[in-house]
């Protein structure tokens, strides 16, 4: 199961990913495995050198009863003190945003990957949608030739 931001490619130029673990509770690494989660309009921070997601929704388990979780909580995430402090000097110096690209599983613990990515303005958003119409209109007039 794999739930993607399908948003930040439209919305941000990513400059660089890694990969990082997320500290869940029961109930929420369950609810993810249904794919019931939702990383559409969250964001990473950096407090007291630890990295936090925040916004991201993950719904509450239907089985889960008096040990659910709360459906918004900050949630920590797990990378290595040299990639924290890199990304810190991104968001810093370069007004940088840390966004969550995608969750998936990996060996059957959750996993998610983060991109450090700069904002797109309007108008490179109309550049991007028109260089995506011109390469699905060529792919299209390939197909019909052959």
């Amino acid at each position: 199961m794999e739930i993607l931001n399908r948003k930040a490619k439209h919305d941000y130029f990513i400059e660089e990913t890694y990969e990082a673990g997320i500290e869940l509770t029961g109930t929420e690494i369950k609810s993810i495995r249904d794919g019931s989660a939702n990383i559409k309009d969250s964001y990473g921070i950096i407090k007291n050198d630890e990295v936090f997601l925040l916004n991201m929704f993950i719904s509450q388990y239907k089985e889960g009863n008096i040990f659910n979780h709360n459906e918004t909580r900050t949630r920590k995430l797990l990378l290595h003190k040299k990639e924290i402090k890199k990304i810190k000097d991104k968001l810093e110096l370069q007004g940088l945003t840390l966004i969550p690209l995608k969750i998936y599983f990996k060996k059957n613990i959750a996993k998610v990957e983060l991109g450090v990515c700069r904002g797109k303005k309007n108008y490179d958003k109309r550049e991007t949608i028109k260089e995506r119409d011109i390469k699905r209109n060529v792919e299209k007039t390939l197909k019909q030739r052959y």
